[in-house]
This record gives C-alpha cells, sequence and structure tokens, in this order.
C-alpha cells in the first residue's frame, strides 16, 4: 500500500465535501478539484476516482458546471467518458457518433447530418442524471497555473500507482472502451503511472488547505 496515497484519501475525506445541487460560491475561483463516485472505496475510505484542473484564469467553478450540468460531452472529456461507459455497456451503436466531436466547424459540417440530435440529447440528459446522483467532490484553492497542474498530474499519479486503490466489480468505468480507464480504475487517461507527490508537496498541499479553513 501506498503510504502518500493513504494520506491523500485519509486527508481529502476529511475536506468539505460538495455534490449537486452545488453552491458555486463554496468553489475557489482558481484550484484543482478531487471527485468521489458512490460505492467505490480504497483506504477505508472514499476512492478518489478522477482529479482535475483547468487552464484558464478563474475557470474552475466553470470546469466543474461545465462536468456536472452543461450537456455538451465535447466541451467536457469527463462526460464524454461516461457517456462511452453508458453508452458501451448497452452495446448501443450510438457509441459511433458520441465519438465524434463536432466542435470544429468543419466536423459540424462534415458529420452533423448524419447524427440523431434527439438521440445525443438523450444520452447528455442520461450522462448528466448518472454524474449528478453519483460524483461529489472536493476543491482546493491554488492561484498558481504551473503549481495546479503539478498538484494534479502528482496525485493522479500517486493513485494509478496505488495497488490499493482498485474500482469495485460494480464500477461503471468497466465498460469504457477505453483500456487506460479500465485499467486504472480513474476516469482518466492522461497524466498516469508518472511521478509520485513528494514529501514535501504532500506538506505544501495539506498546509493549503489548513490556511483555508477547508476541514469539515
Amino acid at each position: 500500500m501506498s503510504k502518500k496515497c493513504n494520506k491523500l484519501h485519509q486527508w481529502f475525506n476529511d475536506l468539505k465535501r460538495l455534490k449537486f445541487p452545488f453552491n458555486e460560491k463554496e468553489i475557489p475561483l482558481n484550484g484543482i478539484y478531487i471527485l468521489f463516485e458512490k460505492g467505490e472505496f480504497a483506504h477505508n475510505t472514499d476512492r478518489i476516482v478522477r482529479v482535475g484542473t483547468h487552464t484558464g484564469n478563474n475557470q474552475l467553478r466553470s470546469r466543474l458546471k461545465q462536468h456536472f450540468i452543461k450537456e455538451n460531452k465535447d466541451r467536457s472529456i469527463f462526460r464524454k467518458n461516461i457517456g462511452r461507459s453508458l453508452l458501451n455497456k448497452e452495446k448501443n451503436p450510438f457509441l459511433e457518433k458520441w465519438e465524434l466531436d463536432l466542435t470544429p466547424k468543419k466536423s459540424k459540417e462534415k458529420y452533423g447530418g448524419s447524427i440523431n440530435f434527439n438521440k445525443q440529447k438523450e444520452v447528455e440528459k442520461a450522462v448528466t442524471q448518472y454524474i449528478q446522483d453519483n460524483f461529489s467532490f472536493i476543491a482546493i484553492p491554488v492561484d498558481n497555473k504551473e503549481k495546479r497542474l503539478q498538484f494534479e498530474s502528482k496525485i493522479i499519479s500517486t493513485v494509478s500507482l496505488c495497488d490499493n486503490c482498485k474500482p469495485s466489480q460494480n464500477w461503471l468505468g468497466h465498460f469504457s472502451p477505453k483500456n487506460k480507464i479500465k485499467e486504472s480504475g480513474l476516469w482518466l487517461v492522461n497524466e498516469l503511472y508518472k511521478q509520485k507527490i513528494s514529501n514535501e508537496e504532500l506538506k505544501e498541499l495539506i498546509s493549503i488547505t489548513q490556511s483555508k479553513n477547508l476541514k469539515v
């Protein structure tokens, strides 16, 4: 068992937890978020299933709304991955269309006519329902962009490299067409199995939560 991963889980699980419907004023403008999912446990507590942040300034609230509320899978890879798993679980052929990114104008012109947008809205609503019903999160304020990305990467790697952090048999991610999601037990494909968080970074992260009084 990874002592650092255990420490992260114990510490994060003691911080103030938010879930839908959340008050966005309780979310910092800049920072990282840690997602937990119903039915998922590790280190005798709720298991971390996703870590994320944002690149633009003051965009953490917007990023979380893109995940939890705004029904556009092309603006949230998290939503896209939940949809992939829901569709794949049903062996639904619409998965092929769900994969298409219609954000670029050329893509919309090329593929728009072949997509059943009523079906897409139906899947988007199912994704929203699943996320709002099953996920909760903590948000840790980190103003510096470089530091946010560093914490995000190190936490993801620490969790993905931990033998104790395994998904339950009923975890939706087992149906993901993305092998990295199935293998890691995380709703992520990037920053896996890289460099673990250092003792100094762990202390810094804990110090931030203490200074902001984020404990329950």
